[in-house]
Parts: C-alpha cells; structure tokens; sequence
C-alpha cells in the first residue's frame, strides 16, 4: 500500500470546557518515538516512522483551513492517520476526506455522541460535530460506541440521524459490527475511563478499557481508510499514561490500516 498520511491538527478553540488538546499531536509522536517502547504492533507489524508522509503538525487560526490543509495533504488518495485536537476536528477532516474518498462507514468510539446541533451558541463545537457529518451526508453509517451521557436532544438526534449507538452500559450487548465497507475511525480518549486515560478534558468515569478499545480496532477486518485520535490533553495527564496509551492506539490503527490494506 501506499505510505499512511500522517498529520496533527493543533486546535482546541472549539473546546467547551478546558483547553489542552492543542498541544496533543506533537506530544503522541514523542511518546510514539519513545525510548520505553518499541514500534510492533500486537498484529507483528513493525510501524516505523518510514511507513508515514508526515506532513507535521499545524497550527490551525482559522477552523475552516484544516478542511483546506487536509485536502491537500491527501491529494494524492492516501489513507489518513490525524493527531487532534478537540473533536470539532472531525469535521473538516471528514469533508476533505469525503471529497478524495467518498462515503466511508464511520466507527466513533467516544464517551459522548457529539450530535448537539448547536451547543453554546456554536454548530461547529467539538460537541456537534456528528450533526454536521451526518446533515451533510459525509458518511454511509454512524456507529458509536462507548457512549454514556446521552442528553433527550441527543436521543432525539441518534432517532433522527439513524446512528447505531450502543451506550456503554449495553455494550456487554455489542453484536458483530458486521462491517461490509471501507471505514474510518474517530477516537475520542474520554472514551476510556478515567482509570486507564486521566489526561482528556472530561472525566466521565465508567468508561472502556484499553483492551477493550483494542479489540474493538483489532477485529475491524474491512479497509481503514482514515482515523483521528482526539481529545487527548497533556495538561491534565499523570505521568504521561494516557499520551503512552495514545501512541499505543496510534500503532494499533496504522497496523490495521496496513493489514488491511495490503
């Protein structure tokens, strides 16, 4: 295959609640290179730097340039690995993606839906940015999982979106995904619970693991197309654990991207 895109989105300005994220991308390729790991991935694949064009980290002023940025990084129909960044990210990246690959389903491991159509008086607020994938028709199929603060307007938008939720008080109910085409990943790290990832913005204990997280990427067996890591703030970890786990789950994707993309 190709070599992965790799970029960092340094921008947290739709951040509802504490800033951080910003800093995250060039801090998960330090832990990445980091001398108290090595690059195999639990599938035996070597991820080394080589098997990335980095286009580096960005700066962002200006929301709607990471679109912009992001299509011109894959011009040339590559897949796509993204540092974030709050989740507003996933958005742009998304409509840039869409225009190189088209309709992809979508796996959205996250402890919140990030459906709101607006919140605070912002429609582009890392709490919305599913609404906008889902109203622009972005993606062929939204399935969340790991959810658990679901508000009546959010119900009320998964009914009306048709997204595939499974909240993570049911996911011991998680069927087989089933998956039949291409997918791209967006991984929020409030997703895990605070155990596991105390370094995210918010705390929503009773989270995954991060081995159930990894069997969640691991059993993916159609095409990776693209993946974003979000919402990972260094001002708030402990001892760089969750940075560590970030990278962790940075190698996982980039394996699967290549097993699976042969």
């Amino acid at each position: 295959m190709k070599k992965i895109t790799l970029q960092g989105i340094q921008y947290d300005e739709k951040s509802s609640f504490l800033k951080g994220p910003a800093l995250a991308p060039p801090k998960i390729r330090r832990f990445y290179n980091s001398r108290s790991a090595n690059y195999f991935a639990e599938n035996g694949l070597e991820i080394l730097p080589e098997i990335f064009d980095d286009k580096g980290d960005f700066e962002i002023s200006t929301y709607f340039d990471i679109e912009k940025f992001t299509l011109e990084n894959i011009k040339n129909k590559t897949n796509l690995l993204t540092l974030g960044g709050d989740h507003s990210i996933t958005y742009p990246v998304l409509k840039a993606f869409n225009k190189v690959h088209g309709a992809v389903d979508l796996i959205h491991i996250d402890a919140h839906a990030d459906l709101y159509d607006i919140f605070e008086g912002d429609k582009y607020s890392h709490a919305c940015p599913f609404a906008r994938i889902m109203e622009e028709k972005l993606i062929n199929r939204l399935i969340q999982i790991g959810i658990r603060t679901l508000s009546k307007h959010q119900r009320e938008q998964v009914k009306k979106f048709a997204v595939e939720t499974y909240e993570m008080s049911q996911l011991h109910k998680l069927p087989s995904l089933e998956l039949r085409n291409p997918v791209y990943i967006s991984l929020d790290m409030d997703a895990l619970d605070p155990a596991y990832a105390p370094g995210v913005s918010h705390h929503e204990p009773g989270g995954l693991s991060t081995r159930e997280i990894l069997k969640i990427i691991q059993a993916i067996e159609v095409p990776i197309l693209g993946a974003d890591i979000v919402e990972y703030n260094p001002t708030r970890d402990i001892n760089n654990m969750t940075g560590m786990i970030c990278a962790k789950l940075f190698k996982e994707i980039a394996s699967k991207m290549i097993e699976n993309n042969p």
